[in-house]
């Protein structure tokens, strides 16, 4: 299994817990995905990084898991498997709530890569 990267935010920014809680919110299954685009369009939200940067993920992140659900459910034992793969986010939501920058191995690399983050 591949390692992730935790980081800590960079010395010249601030995170508040304004900060904190929107990056967590972002990650929430089945609604993070409406509450990463207020992120990213709501003044004062866009323009902090890392706010930006768990929303940018987040919306990635979801958009992957909502197409992979589509896929599951074709079949329908499949099917009542893909509510559990939205308990992956679980995990991010913590570590931005304690204002953690995790870099998740795939989806950071595309998100830099398309300069989204």
């Amino acid at each position: 299994m591949s390692e992730e990267i935790v980081n800590t935010a960079p010395a010249g920014e601030e995170i508040t817990s304004d900060d904190k809680l929107w990056a967590a919110l972002s990650w929430i299954p089945w609604v993070g995905w409406i509450l990463a685009i207020i992120a990213l369009l709501v003044e004062p939200q866009k323009n902090r990084p890392f706010v930006r940067f768990h929303a940018v993920q987040a919306l990635a992140g979801n958009i992957i898991l909502g197409v992979i659900s589509l896929l599951l459910g074709i079949t329908v034992i499949l099917a009542c498997l893909a509510p559990f793969l939205y308990l992956v986010t679980i995990y991010p939501a913590i570590k931005a709530y304690q204002g953690e920058r995790l870099e998740l191995p795939l989806l950071t690399d595309f998100c830099r890569d398309q300069g989204w983050i």
